[in-house]
């Protein structure tokens, strides 16, 4: 193989694949890239058996070929290179690199030891604006926890209808929706729903986050691909390709409320630093009070250590419904907020026992729920 390249773009192809490369000791090729040429292009690929990463860019091609080589080893000598073009070449299974003022070899391993990274072959595709697909990712994706018992609560349920794309995650204790109303109807000839792997979920966020464009999502029964295309040439740049969490999500809209027996409309800000002072004196279990006064139209939050001492505050609302006192986990409160855009929020209640609802008032695209901490019999 013998590949000409700009430093530049070879940098951001090894930044972005060499992210899910992992030290293995019982597979120590994972810890490795794939380098190889395809015609007019320079592809790039990783792995970790769960997601895989591709990436191509245009390049001098002389002479084809492939090689494995470590990632981090490489990707370490290419940031300290002035940008320019870069000569890669290779004999006798070792990568040679070429600037003009650098030169180093690489040993690396055969094509033939890395993994294989699946093909999702499918008949239907949708394109979704990347950014806008990221940003509402953002809001859930945080939620999960991983679970060997239920591991289908460990990832991103995604539902794509005609019109509208669900993103739902839980933990148990608490839950994201957010809905992407389409100006476009899909053009898919049925509904699709999977659940997507929090660390996939992630990694896109990472990679096509700041990209502008579309991102096209290609479905199969148990991977999905996730792909932006360049822009000087319709072929792909970017590829991810991942496993997808087998079993059935929950019927989480069983547990959504209907109805509400109080609302509180509150400033998210001053709601939000009214938290966190609270919680420099909640107690193990992260415990603050809430409890509303209709009439004055006030809000008090409190919480109180043994060790620590006690705090109290009061902020102003607008109260719909029954006086209602209720407990809560400060950490569950604060990131359900800190996802709502808006300025102000909408906090419904219905005791304090059952599950909580906090909105951007205005906004039916985002909901989160979280559960109250019960109170001590």
């Amino acid at each position: 193989m013998i590949i000409k390249v700009l430093q530049n773009k070879l940098k951001e192809g090894l930044n972005i694949i060499e992210r899910i490369t992992i030290k293995s000791l019982t597979l120590p090729i994972l810890n490795n890239i794939l380098i190889k040429t395809e015609k007019n292009f320079l592809n790039l690929s990783s792995t970790n058996l769960e997601i895989g990463i591709q990436w191509w860019n245009l390049a001098k091609v002389e002479k084809e070929g492939a090689i494995v080589v470590p990632a981090k080893i490489l990707s370490d000598f290419i940031s300290f290179l002035e940008d320019g073009p870069i000569k890669l070449e290779v004999k006798n299974q070792t990568l040679a690199i070429e600037t003009e003022k650098y030169s180093t070899k690489i040993k690396g391993l055969s094509p033939e030891e890395f993994p294989i990274i699946p093909q999702v072959s499918s008949n239907e595709s949708i394109n979704l604006e990347s950014r806008l697909f990221c940003d509402s990712l953002k809001q859930i994706v945080q939620i999960p926890i991983l679970s060997s018992a239920r591991p289908e609560i460990s990832g991103v349920y995604l539902y794509f209808q005609k019109n509208l794309v669900k993103m739902v995650t839980t933990d148990s204790f608490r839950l994201g929706e957010k809905k992407i109303f389409l100006k476009e109807p899909l053009p898919i000839q049925k509904e699709y729903s999977c659940i997507l792997p929090q660390r996939t979920a992630k990694e896109i966020i990472n990679i096509f986050g700041e990209k502008e464009g579309e991102c096209k999502i290609f479905f199969s029964p148990n991977q999905i691909l996730f792909e932006s295309q360049m822009v000087e040439t319709p072929h792909p740049e970017i590829q991810i390709v991942s496993k997808l969490i087998e079993g059935e999500y929950p019927d989480y809209q069983t547990i959504l409320p209907q109805k509400f027996a109080t609302e509180i409309i509150l400033n998210k800000n001053e709601f939000l630093n009214q938290l966190r002072a609270a919680s420099i004196f909640a107690s193990k279990i992260n415990e603050i009070k809430l409890k509303t006064d209709g009439k004055k139209g006030l809000v008090e939050i409190s919480s109180q250590n043994p060790d620590l001492g006690e705090y109290r505050s009061t902020i102003f609302a607008k109260i719909k419904g029954k006086e209602i006192g209720i407990s809560f986990n400060f950490r569950f409160l604060i990131d359900g907020l800190l996802n709502i855009p808006g300025p102000e929020i909408s906090f419904e209640l219905n005791s304090e026992e059952e599950a909580a609802v906090l909105r951007g008032v205005g906004d039916q695209s985002y909901l989160y729920l979280v559960m109250p901490i019960k109170p001590s019999t």
